[in-house]
């Protein structure tokens, strides 16, 4: 085939390689498995380049999902369960799955059903952001769960509104000052 993409017929291969030579470009084998092998006359350089560009922009239009992880034991604390909750909503809002591990070590493999009640606990808490996308499973020493958000994250300008409405603060307690009495007593 020509560089323009004609076809220029069944030719020597020192005839090829000298056409190419002609026009300053390269012979490239397009189909070495044919009878007879399929070669075309190209710049095989700004060919490369091009399919290159092309990748790249095809793996810009891919979205892809990020999977966040959070690991917890069985007797966690209620305000670090609240705290991991919080982060596990925050990946949730930015579109991420989240992958919760309950770690069980020594005499905590006996009682497995408490890692369970976790993950139901945690499930039923965050029943508007997320739904199951993996069932708890045990997999050795570790329970693993994976949540998967309801909703994809809205677009990036809608989100730096809704960021401000969360910045402003739904929580009283985020506007409230803190007593002074309580400082002093603390110290």
């Amino acid at each position: 085939m020509g560089p323009d993409g004609q076809q220029i017929g069944i030719v020597s291969i020192q005839d090829a390689i000298q056409r190419a030579q002609d026009l300053d470009l390269d012979l490239v084998e397009v189909a070495p498995q044919a009878n007879p092998p399929v070669c075309r006359i190209m710049d095989y350089g700004k060919f490369k380049y091009e399919r290159d560009v092309r990748q790249k922009e095809a793996r810009k239009k891919q979205s892809r999902v990020e999977v966040k992880e959070m690991k917890m034991r069985p007797k966690i604390d209620p305000h670090d369960y609240a705290t991991k909750k919080g982060h596990i909503e925050r990946f949730l809002k930015q579109g991420a799955r989240v992958k919760v591990t309950i770690m069980f070590r020594g005499r905590e493999m006996a009682h497995t059903e408490l890692g369970r009640k976790l993950l139901d606990r945690l499930t039923a808490d965050l029943q508007e952001l997320a739904t199951v996308d993996a069932n708890p499973k045990l997999d050795g020493r570790n329970m693993v769960m994976v949540l998967a958000p309801l909703k994809r994250p809205p677009a990036k300008g809608a989100r730096n509104g809704s960021e401000a409405e969360e910045a402003g603060g739904d929580h009283p307690a985020a506007v409230l000052p803190q007593p002074a009495g309580d400082q002093a007593g603390r110290e």
